[in-house]
């Protein structure tokens, strides 16, 4: 079945409207009462019925099911060069279920970064990017496993290669945000708890058209590393926090110098 353009969002936020509670330390916002969410995903495939454990595991939350809210970015992320794909749409009662939002202002760039480090496979080589791994995974880790769903950034390859350039101690962290600003990677909501997976009903799909949606996606993609590279001249910045002096400064998530909201 093809479906008529479905609108684009409706409203889904992650404790405004619901009670709170503390999972080690930190906060995932749960709703007790029914809000239907629009979601899509992109695919080389018509996914009607999504099982829980069907990914793999070094995706950049780990298992889970990936969609977005933004129905152009799952088009585009459905097609492939010489491939095309197909727009999976969903609704989804998050009624009950908790929801871990990492770009709300509880988080920051580092919290989202070491779960990155826990499931893609960066190219750890110099000892300051061992060092700066172990760090981030022992002092910015979040229970993302203990949520039912996990909103937050794609790690598309640009972003994946601004992390690299950040754990390396190239970029400051006040670049690395300004690249994930300029860019705006897109946001994903992730099933992560097998409960999550029947709160979701598949709708229907339609056909997408890789001459259409791969430029797009690759535009996008030249966009954010002309705008990083043009960032990428200013240089080193004095005072600002690269990967060493936060090492030798055992900067932690309360400092007040950790940028929380990119955008």
């Amino acid at each position: 079945m093809i479906l008529q353009e479905p609108r684009l969002r409706v409203n889904c936020h992650t404790g405004g409207s619901g009670t709170a509670k503390r999972i080690k330390a930190h906060c995932f916002g749960q709703k007790d009462r029914q809000e239907m969410t629009s979601l899509f995903h992109g695919s080389d495939r018509i996914i009607k019925k999504p099982f829980y454990g069907g990914s793999k595991d070094n995706n950049d939350y780990g298992n889970g099911f990936y969609c977005t809210e933004n129905i152009d970015l799952a088009r585009e992320w459905s097609v492939d060069l010489r491939r095309n794909g197909f727009l999976n749409r969903y609704e989804m009662d998050d009624s009950g279920l908790s929801v871990l939002r990492l770009n709300s202002g509880e988080y920051s760039i580092l919290h989202w970064l070491a779960i990155l480090l826990e499931n893609r496979r960066f190219q750890i080589t110099s000892k300051l990017a061992r060092e700066a791994k172990r760090y981030l995974l022992s002092r910015f880790a979040v229970p993302y496993q203990d949520a039912d769903i996990v909103i937050g950034y794609r790690a598309d390859d640009s972003y994946f290669a601004f992390a690299n350039d950040f754990l390396n101690g190239t970029i400051s962290l006040s670049q690395l945000g300004e690249a994930m600003y300029l860019g705006k990677p897109g946001e994903q909501v992730v099933l992560k708890s097998e409960e999550s997976y029947r709160h979701i009903r598949f709708l229907g799909y339609e056909p997408t058209d890789a001459a259409q949606w791969y430029p797009k996606r690759e535009q996008r993609d030249r966009a954010a590393r002309q705008k990083y590279f043009r960032q990428d001249r200013e240089g080193w910045q004095k005072g600002e926090l690269y990967m060493p002096r936060i090492l030798d400064e055992e900067i932690g998530p309360d400092d007040i110098r950790i940028q929380r909201i990119i955008y």
